[in-house]
């Protein structure tokens, strides 16, 4: 059977495509001529559209038809083409879809209708507004869309005819409603419960209430003049025995438009927690931002995909763009987001040892390796983040070991490609470290670039080579790299590593086949206490330990208290030692950096204030306000952690050691 869009929003994170207006006025069609009309007139022009946008990779085509409704096409002298102009969008766009479409990779194509513009509302009684909007959705389902999307609703008033539309012309269709939240919404004087309780009543079931029903529609009698059915009236009309049991609810919600991808993240994080249907998040390419002077848009299709994959960390069962957003913005958006989405789904598999594979006890914590063995003891540790180099020259790299060695530090981290970078193998730089420097490397390894047999054969070849300490991370997806043809694996996330390496200490494999001799890793995992959905973090890193996970290093902390605040909350449940990540800035623009473009990490107001301050002076003052401020967190959370991993900003051992000091 194939795919239904609902089937496909509840199992996958699907992309939808970005702006249709924006690419058509980029083809020098002004604002003066009906964009909607283009499905007659230009069909070509909008087939090229949608097929930019399949061929980026998205998931859902929306129609052309945005303002295809009686009201939007009368100033045009378009009022009798509503049907001619919605059924041509639907097949343009289905035309486009078809070519790529397969059940394995179905591309849907949602209906796209907007929403009575205040004129109208003021102008026009509510029975002939629904009556308008049904008429264009009849259009739609006839037509055959796979759903329809009421999109950049700027009230509840507009939404609830939206639900009238649907009423009227498909009752039993899924639709999605889509608001428009403006930024006053989060300006003073609101506050965190004015805005729940808005965020509330957005998004609460439709119900009946005082409704009357004419040509099949349930609509308020909100207007002078305006009569309701009621006795025996009501009783002779089969169209009004509605009530809110039969009242069509969307499919799911939706935000778009009003936004850029930061303040939309914001609402997100909101909204997220009170809805108990899907959300579908799309929002504005951006809006500029000062710095030095300068207004930049922070609008590049990377800026956005890093922003798509927060949201569809926070839980959003689908991404895409709205106003200003490109083919070239979703491309980048499917790269980030779809590889990682897999990677959230997956459930690694591992296959029941054979009748004659006895599982072997694993060995104590503490014999594993010499990190382990002060971890098991409750000894303070100290640990150094460096990248391992592009090329195959490893004599700065070793020389940097030693000196760390030197300086009393337990272990190097060694990033696996951060940031999708290609660099030589970490389990190489690894072994050249402990062999020739002496030091112990904590080796990063990620889902990203293997399956799992080739994951398995790197985690055995560590243990031949002596590589006891790995920390198993998700990985960043091949978007934020420098390869764009570069595909993700993500056969699992992080906690998948753990039940299989876990496995391997026992002395079984993936396949459940004999593996002698067990492997002996003292492995970890990651987490992020800055996290914008706390809950989720909190319940994965459960999971981590559940799977095995026996210590964890924090994303970079900048602002202690959330860190102690997040540790709280775990209570007893966290059981590992922990490790904090502590990251010292060299500049002011290290700190913005970090701030703008590392997924995961938060950089409170104050430091970057503390940060451009000192970039007033010098660079000397900018590298030991750094210093400062990571010497402060690294005190503030000594007694709450068990060690601290400090980075090596662009591989500068030194300032390391500084923080330590």
């Amino acid at each position: 059977m194939p795919l239904t869009f609902s089937k496909a929003l509840a199992s996958s994170t699907l992309v939808f495509d970005g702006a249709t207006g924006t690419e058509i006025y980029r083809r020098r069609v002004f604002t003066n001529q009906c964009y909607d009309e283009l499905n007659l007139r230009n069909p070509r022009m909008i087939e090229e559209i949608a097929a930019a946008y399949r061929d980026a990779g998205v998931d859902v085509l929306t129609t052309n038809t945005y303002g295809a409704n009686r009201f939007a096409l009368e100033k045009y002298g378009l009022e009798t083409q509503v049907a001619a102009i919605n059924a041509a969008g639907v097949a343009l766009a289905r035309r486009v879809a078809s070519e790529t479409s397969t059940e394995e990779r179905p591309v849907f194509v949602a209906g796209s209708v907007g929403f009575p513009n205040a004129e109208t509302l003021e102008k026009r009684s509510r029975t002939e507004i629904v009556e308008a909007f049904a008429a264009q959705v009849d259009a739609l389902v006839k037509a055959g869309v796979d759903v329809v999307i009421f999109e950049t609703q700027p009230s509840r008033e507009t939404a609830e005819i939206a639900v009238d539309a649907m009423q009227a012309a498909a009752p039993d269709f899924p639709f999605v409603v889509s608001y428009a939240l403006t930024g006053e919404l989060f300006r003073a004087p609101n506050t965190l419960e004015t805005r729940a309780k808005r965020f509330a009543e957005l998004f609460a079931p439709f119900e009946s209430t005082d409704a009357t029903v004419q040509t099949g529609v349930a609509v308020k009698a909100s207007k002078a003049g305006e009569t309701a059915k009621t006795g025996a009236n009501a009783a002779a009309c089969p169209c009004c025995q509605l009530d809110a049991a039969t009242r069509p609810q969307p499919l799911a919600w939706g935000l778009n438009c009003g936004f850029g991808p930061a303040e939309m993240l914001n609402a997100t994080l909101e909204i997220v927690k009170t809805l108990d249907k899907p959300l579908i998040v799309q929002p504005n390419a951006g809006a500029p931002e000062s710095f030095e002077g300068r207004q930049l848009y922070y609008n590049s299709p990377e800026y956005l995909a890093t922003y798509a994959t927060r949201y569809a960390d926070l839980g959003a069962a689908a991404v895409g763009g709205c106003c200003g957003t490109t083919p070239e913005d979703l491309a980048e958006v499917v790269k980030a987001v779809k590889p990682t989405a897999r990677s959230r789904r997956a459930q690694i598999n591992l296959i029941d040892a054979a009748p004659d594979v006895v599982e072997l006890p694993e060995s104590p914590v503490e014999s594993r390796s010499r990190l382990a063995a002060k971890l098991a003891r409750g000894e303070w540790v100290s640990t150094v983040e460096t990248i391992p180099p592009r090329g195959y020259d490893l004599a700065d790299f070793i020389d940097k070991g030693r000196r760390l060695k030197e300086a009393g530090v337990d272990a190097v981290n060694l990033p696996d490609g951060p940031r999708a970078s290609a660099r030589i193998s970490s389990i190489v730089a690894a072994s050249k470290i402990l062999d020739e420097a002496g030091i112990e490397p904590v080796l990063h390894m990620c889902c990203r670039d293997k399956n799992l047999i080739g994951i398995q054969a790197d985690l055995v070849g560590c243990a031949a080579l002596g590589i006891r300490n790995i920390l198993f991370i998700t990985g960043d997806p091949p978007k934020l790299g420098n390869y764009a043809a570069a595909t993700g694996v993500f056969d699992c996330d992080s906690i998948g590593l753990c039940a299989l390496q876990r496995r391997l200490n026992r002395g079984v494999d993936l396949g459940g086949l004999a593996l002698p001799p067990a492997t002996n890793a003292f492995f970890g995992v990651g987490f992020d206490p800055s996290a914008l959905d706390r809950k989720r973090e909190i319940d994965r890193l459960k999971r981590k330990i559940d799977a095995g996970a026996l210590f964890a290093v924090t994303q970079p902390v900048f602002d202690p208290n959330v860190l102690l605040s997040f540790l709280d909350e775990c209570g007893d449940a966290l059981s590992i030692p922990v490790i904090a990540g502590v990251w010292p800035f060299v500049s002011y623009r290290n700190a913005l950096f970090m701030r703008k473009e590392v997924p995961g990490v938060v950089v409170p107001d104050e430091i970057m204030s503390r940060m451009e301050a000192a970039a007033t002076r010098s660079k000397e003052d900018q590298l030991a306000t750094g210093i400062e401020i990571a010497r402060e967190s690294l005190a503030t959370i000594r007694s709450a952690v068990q060690g601290v991993q400090v980075s090596a900003p662009l591989g500068r051992i030194e300032v390391s050691l500084d923080v330590l000091r």
